[in-house]
């Protein structure tokens, strides 16, 4: 990375490399939340297709993030792309996160970083206890008949389906509590050839009105190679509308119930949501090709 160079001996083995980490992003504590691979790129254009998506399909994680600096943007100062194992993603909550955590921990940003990605322009900003905020376009919600195949594929009674946007491309699924969610054990093949993106967003109200978060979630991607997502930042810019729409209230908590876990804080402002987390970086290493 720019003011970065590998190691000499490995430089001399290996030739130019450049650094690469992994970030644990909506929790404070390492191998919690959803991990994403970090790769920030000392060059003004992103490399060729295939060798992001190699280099995804190699790290293996939900989404690997590339992020370049750009110059003479009037509104972006960085851009960005994510890829999971499979394909490019128009939109990613959780490694934009972890990416403004490696540009603040790093130095290499501060203040409010503008990103320029499929999805327009995001801005991620950070507190000084390390919170970060990240500003997404709101998902554009629109109910539809439920798929007569839905409730087989999920394995679970369905109370509501809606479409999400070009963004997101999945169905959100309303399911009857929390429990359910909980219990999810889908058909994933029947997941993936669902009339979507080939996943699903799936809620319910919380069993426990205490728990200390107003709405429960899992989401399950097989059409784009991720059979569970840990914990989706952008699935929540439809789940906070959603929400909103029926708890009454624009600043809501969300808890993705996988096995990993983590809270993502939303606030609905419009056309605009606000998605709050934090990071850990847990590996910090070098990835010995370059385009």
């Amino acid at each position: 990375m720019a003011n970065w160079t590998c190691q000499a001996v490995v430089h001399d083995v290996y030739g130019p490399c450049m650094r690469i980490r992994i970030v644990d992003a909506f929790t404070d504590r390492p191998f919690a939340g959803n991990p994403a691979g970090v790769l920030l790129l000392d060059m003004d254009s992103f490399p060729e297709d295939r060798w992001l998506q190699q280099v995804a399909a190699e790290v293996g994680l939900p989404e690997t993030a590339f992020a370049h600096p750009v110059a003479g943007h009037p509104d972006a100062d960085w851009a960005l792309r994510w890829f999971t194992p499979t394909s490019e993603v128009n939109m990613c909550g959780h490694a934009t996160l972890a990416t403004a955590h490696v540009l603040h921990t790093t130095g290499a940003a501060t203040g409010t970083i503008r990103f320029t990605a499929r999805s327009g322009i995001l801005r991620a900003g950070g507190a000084e206890d390390g919170t970060l905020t990240l500003d997404f376009p709101t998902a554009p919600l629109h109910a539809v008949a439920p798929p007569a195949e839905i409730a087989a594929a999920i394995g679970a009674e369905v109370l509501s389906v809606h479409e999400t946007g070009p963004d997101i491309g999945e169905l959100l699924v309303e399911v009857a509590d929390e429990k359910t969610v909980r219990a999810l054990a889908p058909d994933l093949a029947a997941v993936a050839a669902l009339p979507s993106r080939g996943g699903v967003i799936v809620t319910a109200r919380p069993d426990d009105p205490t728990a200390g978060y107003d709405f429960v979630s899992r989401c399950f991607f097989p059409g784009i190679g991720i059979d569970e997502d840990p914990v989706t930042g952008a699935a929540h810019t439809a789940l906070a509308p959603f929400w909103s729409a029926r708890l009454g209230g624009s600043t809501l908590t969300g808890f993705q119930a996988s096995a990993r876990g983590g809270l993502v804080r939303t606030e609905l402002r419009g056309d605009r949501t606000l998605l709050q987390g934090t990071a850990v970086t847990v590996i910090d290493g070098e990835l010995l090709t370059t385009p």
